[in-house]
């Protein structure tokens, strides 16, 4: 499938692979995210009217609405609305066709839209996820909290997440290729716009941060669906979830506000009239800023029991990551000293984001020292400072929302209306959030506070309503353009810098009618159809812009299968305490759930393997030819591939998930005593065994490689086959050695050093079946088309992941079997 249907037709939003469609979709479904999630911090508001609560919400109806609220706009609103903007204006900021990998970014979108249905299903299934957005041990659990007895809502919050995760990863890596493979010939990266910038060093965090989420959603979810014990015992299990959230969960705050920060830098140069002061600067500051996201986060963890020592430690650095910030801050104030401002709506929302983050970074100083940490952490200071910080990101995004308007719809707005919606964002955002540092003292989480902040407490329910209305008039303000709106000219900033204005409103498919190339110095668009070759035959540049495909049906079906399969698991948990009981190795409060058995749970997993099946193959068997730039500038990844730098990019990431699940080994073993684990496996010869097959089969790949640049068909049949063969062999090794476990007794549910050897080498078993699967379609592929044959790097791009498979294994050997 390669055309696409009117943009008036629901075929072409299903089918599209564009990245202006991909980036519509990404703003559109945030926006509804985002009316969702405001709807329930309404509710909860309205039952703090009074202390003690009005009675509109029961308890744990007001744990799930606050829980709730905060993913929802810390995942499912704030990074995809700024996705929304990446996606569309990154390709045509660096002068790219597109993404590099366009039917993967549809699949990213389909992804988050799933996830969020996944979520709002939770509602439906009994009761929702209640143990706040941080999911703190051993709440997050079914076994010592009453209120999750009943699993299954707050499994698919879980899996919810973990789908939004894969969608997170799969965006990552493709638009870091995109940057780094796709830009216009002569754009460096130092002349790259800020907003492409900024977006380049979040998905950088994106890439590593929410792997590390992704592997502890990945234990959490086997705690709740296999009563695995992570996160269920008095074995560190609090302080590792910790850990592993907040390595995440700090750079979060930099991946939300950095783009907001981008548009900050674009809007302020285009309405100042002038270049943004210290540019250069500014850019090592992000860079530092991105760096040092990763070093702060036990700041989240000072009233833990982790020594005086290291809480300091961790105070320095989250002092010293502020410094970059003052830098860019000034870098603002001072662009607008030298500049002549304009006071236009997109510009005024700037300016309120400056002003409200610098009052979010003023307040959150107290919470980086430790001695007032231990006063403020739990309150309400910490409730108004992180939604100051926050949502100043939102002010820029709202911003930025106004403008890229014309560019996205050809239509103008009215001034008078989008300054009339500044002016009551700003007043509802403070009346909302400025009385909780006044009435600081009110625990979170919690409706019971005392009469003498009343008032305060009104005062921020009433700021509520009046910051909702806002976004009414946002919605009716952008309406009312598009309906009746006059048309936007291709440029109607005067003083704006970037090459998205350089084309109609709104863009082409292709975006441009020539080729983008800064080789002079400054932006334009050369011809490369006149060029010819000796028999008049067009050049290999307008041969695959002509035939570059924007449409494939496969993503969303891939989405579809993949949320039928998650939903479906979501009632697992109840088969597997049945399962647990009939061992007779797991006491009763261990399990801890009264959640019921229902069939309709198993055929759903069972319909989305099949789903998943078909779609996958399908996708694998598809022709599409994603547009491909012969002439762009590619520092420092000149010498690799489009697709291998992309498969380097994934194996970063997963890199991250198999060091979070060793780390978790390596810590709760640690917790309990070293020495006081032995090795769980029966035999360290079977692990041996295990390993020279794994080995053998690296051999194996790398003959199939060289037989397919041969183009031997046999051989890489041969070497392929050899290879799937050493990966049943190597699955089957596995299984024996579990039964043995198991007729002894052990499994994964008996205790957390049983659930670290089972998980960890159960989450190294996925990855082969994975691998084994590939190589099965490459064998069918090479045997039905001789694929391969021609165009070895797919062969290639298989081997780097198997042997990437095969260190893991290696690694895991000595620490399961020799230690």
């Amino acid at each position: 499938m390669s055309d696409l249907p009117p943009r008036t037709t629901v075929k072409r939003w299903l089918v599209t692979t564009n990245h202006k469609d991909i980036g519509v979709l990404y703003l559109a479904t945030a926006l509804f995210f985002l009316l969702l999630g405001g709807v329930l911090a309404l509710l909860f508001r309205l039952h703090l009217w009074v202390p003690g609560g009005t009675g509109l919400l029961e308890n744990n109806e007001f744990n799930q609405a606050v829980t709730n609220h905060g993913l929802l706009m810390v995942f499912w609103f704030l990074s995809p609305f700024a996705a929304g903007f990446a996606n569309y204006f990154v390709p045509l900021q660096i002068g790219a066709k597109d993404l590099a990998f366009p039917r993967l970014n549809a699949l990213s979108y389909w992804f988050y839209l799933f996830s969020g249905i996944l979520l709002a299903v939770a509602f439906f299934q009994e009761r929702a996820f209640a143990g706040g957005w941080y999911m703190y041990a051993p709440l997050n659990v079914p076994m010592y909290h009453p209120a999750l007895q009943a699993t299954t809502g707050g499994n698919a919050t879980i899996l919810g997440l973990m789908l939004f995760v894969m969608s997170i990863t799969l965006g990552s890596v493709n638009f870091l290729t995109t940057i780094h493979r796709s830009r216009a010939e002569g754009l460096g990266l130092w002349n790259m716009p800020l907003f492409t910038w900024s977006w380049l060093l979040t998905i950088w965090m994106m890439l590593f941060a929410f792997a590390a989420l992704l592997a502890a959603l990945l234990l959490l979810a086997s705690d709740r669906l296999l009563l695995t014990q992570y996160f269920a015992t008095d074995e560190g299990s609090s302080l590792l979830w910790a850990h592993l959230f907040w390595f995440f969960g700090h750079p979060e705050v930099y991946i939300v506000f950095f783009p907001a920060l981008g548009i900050m830098f674009e809007t302020f140069q285009t309405f100042t009239g002038r270049r943004l002061v210290g540019r250069k600067w500014v850019i090592i500051a992000m860079v530092l800023v991105a760096v040092q996201s990763f070093l702060v986060w036990a700041h989240h963890m000072f009233l833990t029991t982790i020594n005086l020592e290291i809480k300091t430690l961790f105070m320095a650095t989250t002092i010293g990551i502020s410094l970059p910030f003052d830098l860019m801050i000034f870098s603002l104030i001072y662009t607008m000293v030298k500049g002549r401002v304009r006071f236009t709506t997109p510009f005024l929302f700037s300016l309120g984001a400056l002003v409200l983050f610098i009052l979010g970074g003023i307040t959150g100083v107290f919470l980086g020292a430790v001695v007032l940490d231990y006063e403020f952490r739990g309150t309400y200071w910490v409730v108004a400072h992180f939604h100051y910080v926050m949502v100043s990101g939102v002010t820029a995004l709202v911003g930025g929302l106004y403008y890229w308007w014309p560019k996205i719809t050809g239509k103008m707005y009215s001034e008078t209306l989008g300054k009339l919606n500044f002016a009551v964002y700003f007043v509802g955002f403070n009346l909302l959030y400025f009385p909780m540092f006044l009435a600081w003292e009110t625990p979170r989480r919690v409706f019971h506070y005392g009469e003498a902040i009343h008032i305060y407490h009104q005062a921020a329910t009433v700021g509520a309503f009046v910051f909702g209305a806002s976004f009414l008039i946002t919605f009716f303000t952008l309406g009312k353009s598009l309906l009746t709106g006059p048309d936007a000219p291709d440029n109607p900033w005067e003083y704006s810098r970037t090459a998205e204005w350089a084309t109609t409103s709104p863009p082409p498919l292709d975006n441009w009618d020539g080729r983008p190339s800064y080789a002079s110095g400054r932006l334009e668009f050369v011809d490369d159809t006149a060029a010819t070759t000796d028999g008049g035959v067009t050049t290999a540049v307008e041969s695959q812009a002509e035939h570059a495909d924007h449409a494939s049906i496969w993503p969303v079906g891939i989405g579809f299968g993949t949320f039928v399969f998650f939903l479906g698991l979501t009632g697992l948990t109840p088969y597997t305490v049945e399962f647990a009981r009939g061992t007779g190795e797991i006491s009763q409060e261990i399990v801890g759930t009264s959640a019921e058995q229902t069939i309709i749970y198993p055929i759903l997993t069972l319909l989305g393997v099949g789903i998943l099946g078909y779609t996958l193959f399908e996708y694998g068997r598809e022709e599409f030819n994603a547009p491909e730039m012969a002439i762009a500038s590619r520092w420092p990844f000149e010498g690799v591939g489009t697709t291998k730098l992309g498969v380097w990019f994934f194996l970063a990431s997963d890199v991250v998930v198999f060091g979070a699940a060793i780390g978790s080994y390596v810590f709760a073993r640690l917790h309990a005593g070293w020495g006081s684990w032995g090795t769980v496996p029966p035999s360290a010869t079977v692990g041996l065994f295990n390993t020279y097959v794994l080995l053998t089969s690296s051999f194996t790949v790398i003959l199939a490689l060289v037989f397919a640049e041969r183009g031997n068909k046999r051989g890489l049949l041969g070497a392929m086959g050899a290879t799937l063969v050493l990966g049943l062999t190597f699955l089957g090794v596995k299984g024996w050695e579990w039964t043995q476990e198991f007729a002894h007794g052990i499994y994964w549910f008996t205790d957390l050093h049983y659930s670290t050897y089972f998980v960890t080498t159960g989450l190294h078993a996925l990855h082969v079946i994975l691998g084994m699967l590939i190589a099965a379609f490459m064998l069918y592929r090479t045997v039905t088309v001789d694929a391969y044959l021609s165009d070895h790097r797919p062969v290639e791009f298989f081997g780097l992941y198997w042997h990437f498979v095969d260190i893991v294994w290696v690694i895991l050997f000595p620490l399961f079997y020799l230690m």
